[in-house]
Parts: structure tokens; C-alpha cells; sequence
């Protein structure tokens, strides 16, 4: 796991080649108030549910495909928590390109389906605020800090 994580997630300095893509970030939660979370199959490591918004896409709409597409709920937006683009720690190595990644955090509640894993998944699992994983994916670790710290209306 350490040198694919060391190959992504690496410290970089964007350049004039690297991509800014756009992407959702979602808080779902479960009646106990715990966080979803999902054990990416690229890495290995803890994240939130999430991914690139397509062209023609709106937010919400992104948001709403990548949680259907990842953990086989329907939901509703509830609530923007915040913007990220930091490149200190949103610079990631695909590989075919270096992309800033460009996140929008939301909250949403589940109106249907049931927990279902995707290929992009290797686990789904809830847990309390105060027991997550140690193994978060870099990009997701200021998101989850803004989760716990109850922040709304975060530009990062």
C-alpha cells in the first residue's frame, strides 16, 4: 500500500501541466450520527464518498450520481459545508496526469436504496466522529477536520 500512496499522494508543486478538476465530497450520515466512509480500491485508504463532476453537470447532480454510483443510496442535498483547492495537500499523481483536485463538501440524507459497495470500493463502513480511521486518504483529511469541528461555509 505505501508505494502506491507515496506515488499518489506525494508532495508537488503544481505546475503549468497540471490539471484543476472539479470534484463532490459527501457526509452521509446514519441515524447514529456516524459518518459514511469508503476504503478506496485505488489506495487502500479511508474517503468520502465523491467524485468528479462531468460536463453539464451541476453540483448536486454530481453529488447525487457519485452516491448512487458508490454506495447505492438515493439522496437529497441538505447543505454546503465548504470549497477545498489547497494545493498544498490536493495535488494528486494519476497515472496518466497531475491533477489539483478542486473539492465541493455536502451534506446529504439518504431518501433510498440500500449499502452497496461499487468496484470503486474495497469497504463501506459508518463511524463515530471520534473513531475514525487512521488511514484517511490525504485530500479527504481537512474535509473530515471541517466535519468534526461541525464548520459550515468553509473556502480552503
Amino acid at each position: 500500500m505505501e508505494p502506491i500512496l507515496h506515488k499518489m499522494y506525494r508532495p508537488r508543486t503544481a505546475t503549468a501541466d497540471t490539471l484543476v478538476r472539479v470534484g463532490v465530497a459527501i457526509v452521509l450520515r446514519d441515524d447514529h450520527g456516524r459518518i459514511l466512509l469508503e476504503k478506496r480500491s485505488d489506495c487502500g485508504l479511508w474517503g468520502l464518498p465523491g467524485g468528479r463532476v462531468d460536463p453539464g453537470e451541476t453540483i448536486t447532480q454530481a453529488a447525487e450520481r457519485e452516491t448512487k454510483e458508490e454506495t447505492g443510496f438515493t439522496v437529497e442535498i441538505v447543505r454546503l459545508i465548504g470549497v477545498y483547492s489547497d494545493p498544498a495537500e490536493r495535488i494528486v499523481t494519476f497515472p496518466d496526469n497531475v491533477v489539483q483536485l478542486v473539492d465541493v463538501l455536502v451534506e446529504a440524507k439518504v431518501i433510498t436504496g440500500e449499502l452497496t459497495c461499487s468496484k470503486e470500493s474495497e469497504c463501506l463502513a459508518f463511524f463515530d466522529l471520534a473513531s475514525l480511521p487512521s488511514d484517511i486518504v490525504p485530500p479527504a483529511r481537512m474535509l473530515l477536520q471541517d466535519v468534526i469541528n461541525g464548520s459550515v461555509g468553509v473556502i480552503r
